[in-house]
């Protein structure tokens, strides 16, 4: 074995470090200010952020935070430090596992150098977001570059940029609905909700929708589903552009208003269950489906920290170890 040391490295979005408002502002503005994130010229952006955005965002948005806060702190980041320990249990002792989150703590930028200072020299960097994007892939990329742009020994540097249709990801989102199936009474309709993007992110070349179309058919194919059992849709929509669609409240709604009763929601785009998961889809939009007319609802939980999710992780870093 190479006496080379290495580590991987797992990185997500982030998250508030803590359920106050000066926290959800300050994380709010490091991550609408990323240009891979919001696509407007700066100066206009400035003034739209800091003087519209953050002061009332801040506040609605603690709110949500409030509703899906633990003992724990963040859900997001719970779940997250569980993932790590997990992977570094399943992986052993011939590589170092660490977590870092693009925006919030712990920073690139500290775990990175942290590494390197270490004496590791190759890094394998596993973003946790399933389908590739300018948003969120690409944003990870750019960080860790600018970050290594200032050290004169680089190290071996390898990244996994997706896993839509990896096998053992499809797998693993089917085996957490057959048990979601087993322990309630299965439902008649499956809708797999994914984050949404603007459309002229897509129409600009951003491969999200294409891995997302990819992941959600594979999903329900080795589920055997039929094309009037399921569907896919975005969420998380802000301000007045188009985004991608179909919307999920706007398809929710009309589900319910056209007599469907009972529906399950998965989101196969977060590796984490976090904010949009638990507060949007789990509460908001179950509220909508209710609202309409609808009477069961269930949302499947994120892979979390499940056992077949941390084998992936394991078998996409696996190669390069």
């Amino acid at each position: 074995m190479s006496s080379q040391k290495t580590a991987i490295v797992l990185s997500n979005l982030g998250t508030p470090e803590t359920n106050t408002q000066a926290a959800v502002k300050s994380f709010l503005k490091q991550f609408l200010s990323d240009t891979r994130v919001v696509e407007i010229p700066r100066v206009i952006w400035w003034f739209i952020l800091n003087l519209l955005i953050l002061p009332f965002r801040s506040k609605t948005a603690l709110e949500a935070y409030n509703k899906i806060w633990t003992s724990e702190g963040s859900p997001l980041m719970a779940i997250s430090l569980r993932q790590q320990a997990a992977l570094q249990q399943k992986l052993g002792d011939q590589v170092r596992v660490e977590l870092m989150m693009r925006y919030g703590q712990p920073s690139f930028a500290s775990v990175i150098n942290g590494l390197l200072a270490d004496g590791y020299s190759k890094l394998i960097i596993l973003p946790l977001y399933p389908q590739n994007s300018a948003t969120t892939t690409a944003t990870t990329y750019d960080h860790i570059a600018d970050i290594l742009r200032r050290q004169r020994a680089i190290p071996d540097v390898h990244f996994i940029s997706d896993y839509h249709a990896h096998p053992d990801y499809i797998h693993a989102l089917a085996d957490s609905v057959r048990e979601h199936w087993q322990q309630q009474q299965r439902q008649r309709f499956l809708l797999m909700s994914f984050h949404g993007l603007p459309q002229r992110n897509i129409d600009l070349g951003d491969p999200y929708y294409d891995q997302c179309m990819g992941t959600a058919h594979l999903l329900a194919t080795i589920l055997g589903l039929g094309s009037d059992q399921w569907m896919m849709s975005f969420q998380s929509r802000f301000g007045k552009q188009t985004w991608i669609q179909p919307y999920t409240s706007e398809s929710l709604e009309a589900m319910a208003d056209k007599g469907l009763k009972e529906i399950d929601v998965i989101c196969p785009g977060f590796s984490v269950d976090c904010l949009e998961t638990l507060e949007e889809i789990q509460m908001q939009n179950r509220e909508i489906f209710i609202q309409h007319g609808g009477e069961q609802y269930y949302y499947i939980p994120c892979l979390n920290q499940r056992p077949d999710h941390i084998n992936m992780m394991a078998e996409l870093v696996q190669p390069y170890i």
